[in-house]
C-alpha cells in the first residue's frame, strides 16, 4: 500500500458499529484520522437479524467517523462475525515444469490456485485462503519457495468461508449506509493483526476476542493460522444472566457488570456496606441491595463457561500441547478485572489482555481490548493484503462468488484523505 493513501473499515459488531478510517506513516506506524462510534442495533450473535436498524445503525456510525475525518467515505472493509464461520485446511500439489530451474513466481501462484480449488456448497463464499507453508521436494515448513530449486511443489492453505445468505445480509445493510465493500475480512482472522506479537504466532498461540454476541478464537502456530471458530456466545450473556439473576433491568446489568464485576471472585471494596451494591430492580421496591459475591458468582459462571467452550475448539483442533504463550484475550469482556487469573487457572495456559500495539492520531477513542478487531482489520488492509485478504506478495487471485462485483465496485470509490 502507498503511504498516505487512507482507508475506512467497518466492525458491525454485536453491541456497537465501529467505523475507523486510518493510513500509514512514513515509519510505518498506524495513524488513526477517523473514528465513529454507534450504539449496534438490528444485528445479533454477529449477524444481522434486522435489516433496517442495522443498517441505520451503521449509517450513524459512517456519519461519525466522516465529521471526525473530514473525508466523505465512499467505500471501506467491513468486518464480519458468527457462527456462521467455517475453516478448512487443504493441499495444492504442482510439478515445477523447467527441470534445473529455480521455482518461479508462476509456480508458486499455480500451486496456490490448486491449493484454493475446493468444492464449496452453494450457500457457502470463500472470505480468505491463507498459506500455511509450503514443501519442496519433501522439504517442509518452507516460508517462500521461490528462488529454490525442486521438481515438486506443495502448498498447505487454510481457507476460511461464510454462509452466502450472511454475506448477503451484511453486504445489503453497509450498501444501505452509501458505503460499497472494498472486502470482506473473517474477524477471527483480522483480530490477531493488532494483538499478537510475532514470537507469540511463531510459537503457538490462542487469540480470544469475546465480542458482544459472539466469542471468536484464533490459533496460531508456526507463524500462521491453523484453525478458527466463532461461538454464538459473548459478553452480553453475562449482561443477560445478570438481569436474570438480579431481576434488575438490562442497562443497569450492564452498567453492574462494568463498574462491580470480576472475571474472577470478587473481595469486598473497602467502604461498600456489608460488601452489598444498591441497584435499581424490577418490582414495586425500585432498588434492592445485592451482595457483591453474588454479582461475581454470576459472572464467573458464564466466563468459566465461554472460555471452556474455547479451550475445547482449541483441544478439537489438536493443538493444545501447541500453544506455550497461551491466550490472548481481547473484546470488551477482557476488560473484567480478573479474568486473566481466571483464565490461567483454568486452562492451565498463560493469558494476558491483548493490547493493540503501537499508532497514533485519534487512537484515545479506541484504545482497549474492546476496539482490537477494528483496528486488526485496519492494520489488515493497511499492510498491503489484497481486498480477499491475501498477501500481495503472493499475488493471490480472488476467488469468484456473490462479492465480486461489489469488490470490484467499491475499490473504485476507495477513501482518500488530504494528506
Amino acid at each position: 500500500m502507498a503511504r498516505g493513501s487512507a482507508y475506512a473499515i467497518i466492525d458491525a459488531g454485536s453491541t456497537k458499529v465501529a467505523t475507523i478510517v486510518g493510513d500509514l506513516s512514513e515509519r510505518d506506524t498506524l495513524r488513526v484520522l477517523g473514528v465513529g462510534v454507534a450504539p449496534s442495533d438490528g444485528i445479533e450473535k454477529g449477524q444481522i437479524s434486522n435489516i433496517t436498524k442495522a443498517t441505520d445503525a451503521i449509517q450513524a456510525s459512517v456519519e461519525k467517523a466522516e465529521r471526525s475525518s473530514g473525508t466523505r467515505i465512499l467505500s471501506a472493509s467491513v468486518t464480519i462475525a458468527g457462527a456462521h464461520l467455517s475453516a478448512l485446511n487443504n493441499r495444492g500439489i504442482v510439478a515445477v515444469p523447467e527441470v534445473g530451474q529455480p521455482i518461479s513466481g508462476d509456480d508458486v501462484q499455480r500451486v496456490i490456485d490448486a491449493a484454493r480449488t475446493v468444492s464449496l456448497k452453494s450457500n457457502r463464499e470463500m472470505l480468505h485462503a491463507l498459506p500455511r507453508y509450503f514443501v519442496v521436494d519433501g522439504q517442509d515448513r518452507v516460508s517462500d519457495p521461490a528462488g529454490m530449486h525442486g521438481q515438486r511443489l506443495d502448498v498447505e492453505m487454510h481457507i476460511v468461508t461464510g454462509a452466502v445468505s450472511a454475506i448477503q445480509n451484511l453486504t445489503k445493510c453497509v450498501e444501505g449506509a452509501g458505503v460499497q465493500i472494498d472486502s470482506l475480512l473473517a474477524a477471527p482472522v483480522v483480530t490477531s493483526a493488532a494483538v499478537l506479537r510475532t514470537e507469540e504466532m511463531q510459537e503457538g498461540a490462542v487469540q480470544i476476542d469475546i465480542g458482544g454476541g459472539t466469542t471468536d478464537v484464533a490459533i496460531y502456530q508456526e507463524g500462521s493460522i491453523v484453525h478458527i471458530a466463532s461461538l454464538p456466545v459473548g459478553g452480553m450473556h453475562v449482561t443477560r444472566d445478570l438481569v436474570a439473576g438480579l431481576r434488575c433491568p438490562f442497562a443497569v446489568a450492564e452498567e453492574v457488570k462494568t463498574a462491580h464485576a470480576a472475571g474472577g471472585p470478587i473481595d469486598e471494596k473497602p467502604g461498600s456496606a456489608n460488601g452489598a451494591v444498591t441497584l435499581s430492580a424490577f418490582g414495586q421496591e425500585q432498588e434492592r441491595e445485592y451482595p457483591r459475591q453474588l454479582i461475581g458468582e454470576i459472572v464467573q459462571a458464564r466466563v468459566e463457561e465461554i472460555l471452556s467452550m474455547a479451550l475445547v475448539e482449541v483441544k478439537r483442533a489438536g493443538q493444545i500441547e501447541m500453544v506455550p504463550a497461551g491466550l490472548i484475550l481481547t473484546g470488551g469482556t477482557a476488560n473484567l478485572p480478573g479474568i486473566t487469573d481466571l483464565a490461567e487457572e483454568l486452562t492451565e495456559l498463560p493469558a494476558r489482555v491483548g493490547q493493540t500495539g503501537e499508532a497514533y492520531g485519534l487512537v484515545d477513542q479506541i484504545s482497549g481490548a474492546a476496539f482490537a478487531t477494528g483496528l486488526g482489520a485496519l492494520r489488515w488492509t493497511t499492510d498491503g493484503l489484497d481486498p480477499t485478504g491475501q498477501s500481495v506478495r503472493l499475488s493471490m487471485p480472488k476467488a469468484p462468488g456473490v462479492m465480486d462485483f461489489v469488490r470490484g465496485v467499491g475499490r473504485i470509490g476507495r477513501v482518500f484523505l488530504p494528506k
